[in-house]
Order: structure tokens, then C-alpha cells, then sequence
């Protein structure tokens, strides 16, 4: 199973920051050690054109130059840094590269990503570029355009969204996208950019009183309440997933497995078990499967106060994912 990571690139953060960076780099330790099977490859950078398929261009060099809106560096969590740029590209490069996998062979991953807080013109609760959102558009691309791939990476931001017009039209036809975003977070950031783009659905299940405060509808939003536990969630997930199939037919899921809703989360207020967790994971991807829906994975928030539960949740997720994995290669070619 192919997978992609950007942890190389460790981003020069204060003493005391809470966003757990070691995580990344822990869990490739574990699926080196623990899943064979997992074949890692450092993450491409995305261009400046990929990244205009989300993001607006002025929101794109403010970050690449540095002269971003204080503000909005504070939204995200990160100071600035050349590092911060890289990480960035690379994280959402991670998502595109696991994608263009997963269309060939099933299920594919990035050890990161999720990043679903930023928007088109800022980002937000250490997210800075939305990879699930380019990933989605420049699949949609490609599928109509075989060629686009090269083209886009070329371009400037606005060359690169002007040419693939035509394109993004045919592939509400071609291809249709499901975000699942299992995150304890709602997925702000990819509800604002698809809002009005009916080939891509975003289904958001989340925390009710958690970060974001002010939320984005997405197409299907699920609020739970603080403390909700295994069974709880795992019904709601389930009625919310039998509306997915209901509402739309996607050939493509992309699935952020967040740790966070899980009960030794520092920030995620939700009371799951790693068995319940581990269980969510399947649902999701046994959903994938029985459409032979090809998935990628992405790995979003998990802030335990024992990083170690973290990554065990997250290994957990991978177990599955080359579980499903392995049912695609053994499917008549």
C-alpha cells in the first residue's frame, strides 16, 4: 500500500506549542516497524497552479513570500517560516499523490493532511493549504483531461484556473468526490470551498461545541454532543452514511480518520474508544469498498495528552487501510 509523509520538514515552533509535531514522524516509525506492507515515499510539493484549484492566488503568495495578514497567521497557529511553506506544499502534495494511487489501486494514503480549516483566502487551526479540496478538483481534472496533470503544474495560479474551466465542468460529470471527515473538528474550510459545487459532497461528523465556533455548512453536518461514547457514534455514523449513498454517487472517498475523537484527546471532548475508533474506520471503509469506491486516507487532528495514544489510534486506522488494501490487489485485473 502506497503512502506518502512530509515530516522531514519540523517546523521551528516556541516552547510549549500545543500542536504535537513529533506525531508524524512517530507513526512512520510504527509502520515501518509494524506494516510491512506500507510502502512510504516522501510527499511532492504542490504547485502554486495546484494549489489555485482551492485557493485564491493572492492567498497563495502571501504565504509563499511571507507577507501574510498577522491575523490570519494567528488564525493558523504556526509562525511563519520557509518550513511552514514547504511542510505546507508537501502535505497537500501527499494527498494528491495518495489520490492519483488510490485510482489505480484502491486505497492509498498521506501520514498527514486533513488539513480541512483553510479555506480559499485564509487558513485556520493549523491548517494552511486544503489538501483534501486541491486533491479532489485536480483528480476531477485529470479524469477529464488526461493531460492536465503536466499543464497545471506549469501554470501560474490564474493560468491554472482558467484553463482547467472547461475542465472542472466536464468532471461534475466524470467524477464525483466524497469528503468524509471524520475529524472532532467540523470541516470549515472544505464546507466554504465547496458550498456551491455539487460534485464534490462533504459529509462532516464533529464535536458540537468544539472548534470551529463558527461553522460552514457542509452538505451533511452532524453535531454530537460533548461526551458521546462508542455507540452513540458509530449509529450516527451510520445513518449518516446511508444518506451519503441516498444523496450522491461519488467514484472517489476521501477519508480524514482523525484521532482526536478520542476519549485521551486534549481537545476533543468526544469520549470514543480505540475499539470504537477502530470500528469507525471500518464502517467507513467497508462503505468504500462494497461500491469499489477507490479511498484515500488522510490522517487530520489528534491531540492526546499521552502522544503515544495518538499515534496508536492512527496505526490503528492503518491496520484497516491496508486490510482493504489488500482485498482491491487480490480483485481480477
Amino acid at each position: 500500500m502506497q503512502a506518502y509523509y512530509s515530516d522531514q520538514f519540523v517546523l521551528p515552533l516556541p516552547p510549549g506549542h500545543r500542536f504535537p509535531m513529533a506525531k508524524y514522524r512517530m507513526l512512520r516509525d510504527r509502520l515501518v516497524d509494524g506494516l510491512p506492507e506500507v510502502r512510504l515515499a516522501p510527499a511532492p510539493p504542490a504547485s502554486n497552479g495546484e494549489l489555485a484549484l482551492a485557493h485564491t492566488p493572492a492567498y497563495i503568495e502571501a504565504i509563499a513570500s511571507g507577507r501574510v495578514d498577522p491575523r490570519i497567521v494567528r488564525e493558523i497557529g504556526f509562525p511563519w517560516s520557509e518550513a511552514m511553506v514547504e511542510r505546507a506544499r508537501r502535505s497537500v502534495g501527499a494527498t494528491v499523490a495518495a489520490a492519483r494511487t488510490a485510482l489505480s489501486h484502491g486505497v492509498a494514503a498521506n501520514l498527514a493532511g486533513g488539513t480541512h480549516h483553510a479555506s480559499a483566502e485564509r487558513g485556520g487551526g493549523f491548517c494552511v493549504f486544503n489538501d483534501a479540496a486541491v486533491a479532489a478538483r485536480l483528480m476531477q481534472a485529470e479524469v477529464a483531461r488526461p493531460h492536465a496533470r503536466h499543464v497545471v503544474s506549469s501554470l501560474p495560479p490564474e493560468g491554472a484556473v482558467a484553463c482547467l474551466g472547461a475542465a472542472q465542468r466536464q468532471a461534475r460529470r466524470s467524477l464525483q468526490v466524497a469528503i468524509i471527515d471524520l475529524d472532532v473538528h467540523q470541516g470549515n474550510g472544505t464546507a466554504s470551498i465547496f458550498s456551491a459545487d455539487p460534485s464534490v459532497f462533504t459529509l462532516s461528523l464533529h464535536g458540537e461545541k468544539n472548534f470551529p465556533f463558527r461553522k460552514e455548512a457542509s452538505d451533511l453536518d452532524v453535531a454530537l454532543p460533548d461526551g458521546c461514547r462508542d455507540d452513540d457514534y458509530l449509529h450516527a455514523l451510520d445513518l449518516a452514511l446511508d444518506e451519503l449513498a441516498r444523496r450522491f454517487e461519488p467514484g472517489l472517498v476521501i477519508y480524514l480518520a482523525g484521532a482526536d475523537p478520542h476519549e485521551g484527546d486534549r481537545l476533543g471532548r468526544l469520549k470514543l474508544t480505540w475499539d470504537g475508533l477502530e470500528a469507525r474506520d471500518r464502517r467507513v471503509f467497508d462503505w468504500a469498498w462494497q461500491r469499489r469506491l477507490p479511498l484515500v486516507l488522510a490522517m487530520a487532528g489528534g491531540y492526546g495528552v499521552d502522544i503515544e495514544d495518538t499515534v496508536q489510534v492512527q496505526f490503528n486506522t492503518w491496520r484497516v487501510a491496508v486490510d482493504y488494501w489488500r482485498r482491491w490487489q487480490n480483485l481480477p485485473r
